[in-house]
């Protein structure tokens, strides 16, 4: 790990890359409301991409004792508070696109839920009763 002189410049990087986390989480959102699954993917690379470098730039953090002794020392106090703030708007915008996904997947099981009921009804006789028979379960598939 770099000497403290340096812990300043990387501090700065890593808020510099969490900045651009959250301006990709920002895209992702309009992406996902537009329902673009080609630029879904796209942006996903990116921000696995940028994940893993915040990540190994974390780690070289922790693995550095003269980082956690300046840490204790009250160094860099607003580096870090800044750092901390827009980690937590991340998460918080992340936790919204969560969300999205979430009515997404919901809205799609109804519709296909609506589809197979519909396909059930169009394909529904009567048997010798007069009781309703029929879809896919009248030829014994169990989908």
């Amino acid at each position: 790990m770099p000497t403290d002189s340096s812990h300043l410049p990387l501090l700065t990087k890593q808020l510099e890359q969490l900045q651009q986390l959250e301006g990709i989480i920002d895209a992702e959102k309009v992406i996902l409301q537009q329902r673009n699954a080609d630029e879904l993917t796209k942006i996903t690379e990116q921000k696995n991409s940028l994940l893993l470098a915040i990540q190994t730039l974390d780690q070289q953090f922790g693995q550095s004792p003269q980082f956690k002794l300046d840490k204790e020392q009250g160094l860099y106090t607003e580096q870090l508070s800044l750092i901390e703030a827009t980690l937590l708007r991340c998460k918080d915008k992340n936790e919204v696109n969560g969300q999205i996904i979430q009515h997404s997947t919901i809205g799609i099981e109804r519709l296909k839920t609506s589809l197979l009921e519909n396909v059930n009804k169009s394909s529904m006789t009567y048997d010798k009763t007069g009781k309703t028979t029929g879809g896919l379960r009248s030829l014994g598939i169990k989908a």
